[in-house]
């Protein structure tokens, strides 16, 4: 499971109205941007092909328009996703966010203003080049019907003139990080899988190269939602693992607090209303566009944010005992969920060794929330 605890902000910047901006200590797998920068498009590429763990990506006053459209698509949009960063576009459809990603990878060219990863300028580049070196998973998934599994994996690190041996060995690695068994999937045909292998197979060809960054437009909102939230976990644990520069388009804002380390909430023409840590954004909504977006129930999405042990926690003996646990590894949502199914005043929270270190109660949770309130009076049935 995903720490709950969320990176802050990092070098946030943005030319919307209302984007929420602050500084803070850069990430440890941040690197000086401009470093040996190479003077030829190939060696751009190269270098920005090496960084294999997360790269830089910088939008700078980006604006795309169309012939004939009076207003355009995407308007001076500026912002900066730090090496590691998982970036949440959330917005309404039609608003920019899918016209907004394409741009970094140049399958939609902007009008004005520059895109830079790993401080190289991405519009110098050769953009099939670039797009060999960026990974792109996409709602419709994208599989070739007329291809194994294996053959799928395998496309792009053909084209970059992989040995077999190298491209055999990508390929049992992807499907055995995606949990799908290389002996049983690598030869079968899209077909022949479920629509949830089917994503995680589109992950793993997007994988396939080892970019620095990785593009996604909705990959999860074909899925049924048993499907959707397994595929979610799965993807946090890679990304825990991976450590790539991802952007990640949606437009369910439940997806996007679970997944990002920062959302930027997005309104017409991409215009960024908030760029903020979920649990700022949950916390401090910058408008009321925002706050539609989040609906009613904030405190318990913030909840699925905080972990058990970021509340003070009452003494054992302030529990009623019995089987059901709070884990010290879980959320304060996860406690709260089992104190309102069992109705007992106060649960015993343990370590993973299953010895108690302490309970929790409701009270202790909205403690959490800066919310006073009364003891519950429900109280535990007694044999």
């Amino acid at each position: 499971m995903r720490s709950t605890s969320r990176s802050p902000a990092l070098s946030a910047s943005s030319s919307s109205r209302s984007s929420s901006t602050r500084s803070s200590s850069p990430s440890p797998a941040t690197r000086r941007q401009g470093d040996s920068v190479p003077k030829t498009p190939d060696t751009a590429i190269i270098q920005i092909a090496r960084n294999t763990s997360g790269a830089r990506i910088v939008l700078d006053h980006v604006t795309k328009s169309y012939a004939n459209q009076p207003v355009a698509a995407v308007e001076d949009f500026s912002m900066t996703a730090e090496p590691g960063e998982l970036i949440m576009f959330v917005g309404p459809s039609g608003c920019g966010k899918t016209t907004t990603m394409k741009m970094i990878n140049r399958i939609i060219e902007p009008t004005s203003g520059s895109i830079s990863i790993d401080g190289r300028d991405v519009l110098s580049l050769n953009p099939h080049e670039l797009r060999r070196h960026i990974g792109y998973v996409i709602q419709q998934i994208g599989l070739f019907p007329h291809m194994t599994i294996a053959e799928n994996i395998a496309v792009v690190p053909k084209l970059l003139g992989w040995s077999k041996n190298a491209i055999g060995d990508r390929i049992d690695e992807l499907l055995t990080t995606v949990e799908l068994n290389p002996r049983d999937f690598a030869h079968r045909y899209p077909k022949q899988l479920s629509g949830g292998q089917q994503q995680r197979v589109g992950v793993a060809r997007a994988l396939a190269a080892d970019p620095p960054v990785m593009l996604m437009d909705e990959p999860f909102g074909a899925t049924d939602p048993i499907t959707r939230e397994k595929l979610q976990a799965e993807f946090l644990r890679l990304q825990d693992s991976l450590g790539k520069t991802i952007i990640f388009v949606t437009h369910d804002f439940d997806e996007a607090v679970r997944l990002g380390d920062r959302i930027a909430v997005l309104s017409d023409r991409s215009q960024i209303e908030q760029f903020d840590t979920p649990a700022n954004i949950l916390a401090s909504p910058a408008n009321d566009y925002v706050a539609s977006f989040i609906g009613h129930g904030a405190a318990i999405k913030r909840l699925t944010l905080i972990p058990v042990t970021d509340a003070v926690l009452g003494p054992v003996s302030e529990s009623s005992g019995g089987p059901i646990t709070v884990c010290d590894t879980d959320t304060l949502r996860d406690a709260l969920d089992s104190l309102v199914l069992t109705g007992l005043a106060a649960l015993t929270v343990v370590d993973e060794a299953r010895r108690p270190i302490g309970s929790i109660s409701v009270d202790r949770i909205s403690a959490v929330l800066g919310a006073d309130v009364a003891t519950p009076t429900v109280q535990a049935s007694r044999p």
